[in-house]
C-alpha cells in the first residue's frame, strides 16, 4: 500500500471517526480499521484521529431503472449508485449502496420475552390478533403489505435486554393491507393501523443494526388509528405519525368502509365516531422499547399526511393528501408541545405556476382559529355533524348556502351559527374553504424542511382536477388554475419568514412561515414508452415522501407512482441541482418510510420501506406476466413489504482524489 493511500485511508477513518456525517452502515469503520480486507494495510485508529482533515460534501451518483433485461433487478429493492464523501484536501471516499432490511412483514420476530409477534400484524381495540377468515381452511393474523412512516430515534438510559452495543429505537406504522389472503376481497381502510417500536442493536464499532425486540403499540387509548401514512420525527425525539383522508362524518355511518373498519376495531359497525379520526397522532418511546401514544385534535382535522415541525419547535407545517386540499400551519403556544395553539390556511396569489423559472406566487394566511387538544376531542365526542354545518352535494338553491369545493367534491354549506371553532378543528377543510383559504391542490404530500437556507419543500404527487383551470373542482379565486394538467406531479419550494401578519392584521407568532410557493423539480407526462411508463423515468414522478439531510444538502425524495414501472428513491443535491436515482422499489410497489438522519452516535442513515409490491396497473402490461411470479416469490405471495435501510456495501469501496 502506498503512503498516499495509507494517509487517504487515515483521513477517512478521523471522518468516519469524529465528523457530524457518516456514511452508511455497516462495517464502514471496522473496514477501514483493517485497510478494507485485513493484513498490512490496517491502520492504527489513533494515528487516524490525528488527521486534521474535514468533512466538505457528498454527492450521489445515480443509476440506470431496471429494465425486462434484468427481470430480478425490477422484482426486488434494487440498488446501483454510489455515494461520494469528499474531504477538505480533495480527497474522497466512494461507497457502494445497498438496501438492508429489518424484515418482510409477515415475518415471525422476536418479541423481546423470548418468544415472536408478527411483523406487521393488525390488532382490535383490545389487543387481539384480527383473523383472516377468508380462506376457512387456513385463518391467520391479518398483516400489513403497506408499511409506512418511519423514525428512528434514541432514548435517554435506554436498556432493553438483548442489546450489546448501542440501543436505537424505530418507530414503524403500518398504513393498511391491499387485499384479505383470498386475493379478491378488498382491505383498503377496513382495518385499524398498527405502529410498532423497534429496539435496534447499533454495533458502535460498524454503524450495523440489527432487530432485537419487536413491540406493538397499544392504541385503545386514542380509539385506534385510521391509515397512518408518512410520518416525521419531531425535534424533541416523537414519533409524529398521520391518519389521512379523515372519513366523512356526514356519510360515515352509512359508508361500506367505516363501518369494516368499526367492525374490525370494535367488534361493531356502528362504534367508531369518524370525529376521532383525521387527527395527529405522537408516539413517545420508553427507555425499555415499549410506546405511549395520544392524538392532537387541536391541528385541524384533515388528510395529516407528512408534518414538519420547523426548528422553533412550534410552527408545524403539514402536508394534506387530498383532492382540493390546503396548506395548512399550527403554531403552538408552547414550545415541544401540541397540545394547544393556532391553525391557520393558506391563501395563494397570483403567479402560481409549475415553471422552476418563475418567480412564484405569494401565500398569505387565514387564522381559522385556536384551541386546545381536550377542548376539540370534548366537542368530537359530543356533536353531531348536523350540528356544526349543514352540508347538500347539490345546489339548494338558497342563497344562505356557500358553494365550495373541498376533498374533491362540490358542495353548498351553511355554518350553524357560534360553531365556527367545531367547524375549524372538526370540519377543516369544508371550514377553509368557507372562509376563502386556497382549497385548490392535488395530493399534497410530504413536506420537510431546509433549516440553512429557510426554505420548505412540498410535493404534490399529481397536479391535475382541482389545480386546471375549468376543471368542476377548479376554484380560480383559490389562485390556483393551470393551463394543463401534469399528472407527474412536482415538488414545490416555500420560502419562510419571520415578521408574517395573518389576512386580518395580527401578527403570526412564528419566524418560520411561508410566504411564497414555486416549483423546484417538475415531472415529465410522456406517451407510454416501450416498458409502459407514462411519465419520464429519469425524472422525479408522483412525489410522495420528502426528507431533508441538512448535513449532506440532500433532498431525498419518495416515488408513489402510477407512472412510473417502477418507482425510485432519488436524491436532489440543492446546492449542484443534481438529481440522481439511487434505489428502484419493485415494479406495482410505492416508495415509503423514508427518513435522512443524519447523526445517531455517529453514524447516518436513510430508512426506506415499500408497500404493495405487484400491485399491477394498466402500465404494467408489458411486464406484469415476467414479473408477478418473482414478486409473489420474494415477497410472500405478494402480501409482504420490507422495512430497512439503506447501507453501504464495503465488497465496493474506493478511496482516492476527488
Amino acid at each position: 500500500m502506498t503512503d498516499n493511500t495509507q494517509l487517504s485511508r487515515r483521513k477517512a477513518l478521523k471522518f468516519l471517526a469524529g465528523a457530524p456525517l457518516l456514511p452508511f452502515g455497516p462495517a464502514l469503520a471496522s473496514t477501514l480499521l483493517n485497510g478494507c480486507g485485513g493484513g498490512s494495510d490496517a491502520v492504527p485508529a489513533a494515528d487516524a484521529l490525528k488527521s486534521t482533515v474535514s468533512f466538505a460534501s457528498v454527492s450521489f451518483s445515480g443509476m440506470p431503472a431496471p429494465t425486462l433485461s434484468t427481470p430480478a433487478a425490477m422484482a426486488t429493492t434494487t440498488v446501483g449508485s454510489t455515494m461520494t464523501v469528499n474531504f477538505s484536501d480533495a480527497t474522497k471516499a466512494d461507497f457502494k449502496l445497498a438496501y438492508q432490511p429489518f424484515f418482510i412483514t409477515g415475518d415471525r420476530v422476536p418479541d423481546g420475552n423470548g418468544g415472536t409477534i408478527l411483523a406487521g400484524g393488525y390488532y382490535d381495540i383490545y389487543n387481539q390478533p384480527i383473523i383472516d377468515t377468508t380462506v376457512p381452511a387456513s385463518p391467520r393474523q391479518f398483516f400489513s403489505d403497506s408499511p409506512d412512516g418511519t423514525s428512528l430515534l434514541t432514548v435517554p438510559n435506554a436498556m432493553v435486554a438483548g442489546v450489546k452495543g448501542n440501543t436505537v429505537f424505530a418507530v414503524v406504522q403500518f398504513e393498511y393491507t391491499s387485499l384479505a389472503q383470498d386475493g379478491a376481497t378488498g382491505m383498503y381502510g377496513k382495518l385499524p393501523s398498527p405502529i410498532a417500536v423497534l429496539t435496534l442493536d447499533q454495533d458502535p464499532a460498524t454503524g450495523k443494526l440489527s432487530l432485537v425486540k419487536y413491540h406493538n403499540v397499544d392504541t385503545s387509548s386514542v380509539n385506534g388509528l385510521w391509515i397512518t401514512c408518512g410520518a416525521s420525527l419531531s425535534p424533541w425525539g416523537t414519533h409524529l405519525s398521520s391518519e389521512e383522508y379523515e372519513p366523512n362524518a356526514f356519510t360515515a355511518s352509512t359508508d361500506a368502509q367505516f363501518r369494516a373498519f368499526s367492525k374490525n376495531l370494535y367488534g361493531s359497525e356502528t362504534v367508531a365516531n369518524p370525529y376521532n379520526y383525521g387527527h395527529l397522532p405522537e408516539v413517545t418511546v420508553n427507555a425499555d422499547g415499549t410506546a405511549s401514544i395520544k392524538k392532537h385534535y387541536c391541528l385541524g382535522r384533515i388528510s395529516h399526511e407528512l408534518v414538519q415541525v420547523m426548528p422553533d419547535n412550534r410552527t408545524v407545517l403539514m402536508g394534506d393528501d387530498a383532492t382540493n386540499s390546503a396548506y395548512f400551519v399550527f403554531v403552538a403556544d408552547r414550545e415541544k408541545d401540541l397540545s394547544s395553539g393556532t391553525l391557520y390556511a393558506a391563501k395563494v396569489g397570483a403567479g402560481f405556476s409549475l415553471d422552476p423559472n418563475g418567480s412564484g406566487a405569494p401565500l398569505t394566511w387565514i387564522k381559522l382559529g385556536s384551541a386546545t387538544s381536550a377542548e376539540i376531542k370534548q366537542m368530537a365526542t359530543i356533536l353531531q355533524p348536523t350540528q356544526i354545518m349543514d352540508v347538500k352535494t347539490s345546489d339548494p338553491s338558497d342563497a344562505s348556502y356557500t358553494k365550495v369545493a373541498a376533498n374533491g367534491r362540490t358542495e353548498w354549506i351553511k355554518l350553524v351559527p357560534g360553531m365556527e371553532k367545531a367547524a375549524a378543528f372538526l370540519e377543516t377543510h369544508r371550514y377553509a374553504a368557507l372562509v376563502g383559504a386556497s382549497t385548490a391542490f392535488t395530493k399534497m404530500e410530504g413536506t420537510t424542511v431546509n433549516a440553512r437556507d429557510k426554505i420548505a419543500y412540498s410535493a404534490l404527487q399529481n397536479c391535475q382536477s382541482s389545480m386546471v383551470a375549468g376543471n368542476a373542482l377548479n376554484v380560480p379565486a383559490n389562485g390556483v388554475s393551470l393551463p394543463s394538467q401534469l399528472v407527474a406531479g412536482a415538488v414545490m419550494a416555500l420560502n419562510l419568514k419571520a415578521g408574517v401578519q395573518d389576512t386580518s392584521g395580527a401578527a403570526i407568532n412564528s419566524e418560520w412561515m411561508p410566504v411564497d410557493i414555486k416549483a423546484l423539480l417538475v415531472g415529465q407526462d410522456i406517451a407510454a414508452d416501450a416498458l409502459g411508463n407514462t411519465a419520464n423515468p429519469d425524472k422525479v414522478a408522483n412525489p410522495d415522501n420528502l426528507k431533508f439531510s441538512e448535513k449532506m444538502r440532500t433532498l431525498f425524495i419518495g416515488e408513489d407512482s402510477s407512472q412510473h414501472v417502477n418507482n425510485f428513491l432519488w436524491a436532489y443535491n440543492v446546492d449542484t441541482r443534481q438529481l440522481s436515482r439511487i434505489m428502484s422499489i419493485p415494479a406495482g410497489g410505492e416508495s415509503t418510510g423514508l427518513h435522512a438522519v443524519d447523526e445517531i452516535n455517529g453514524w447516518t442513515y436513510i430508512m426506506s420501506n415499500f408497500q404493495h409490491a405487484g400491485d399491477w396497473g394498466s402500465i404494467h402490461n408489458t411486464v406484469k406476466s415476467t414479473l408477478d411470479p418473482l414478486i409473489k416469490a420474494n415477497y410472500k405471495n405478494g402480501f409482504g413489504a420490507a422495512v430497512g435501510y439503506l447501507t453501504a456495501d464495503l465488497r465496493q469501496m474506493s478511496l482516492g482524489k476527488a
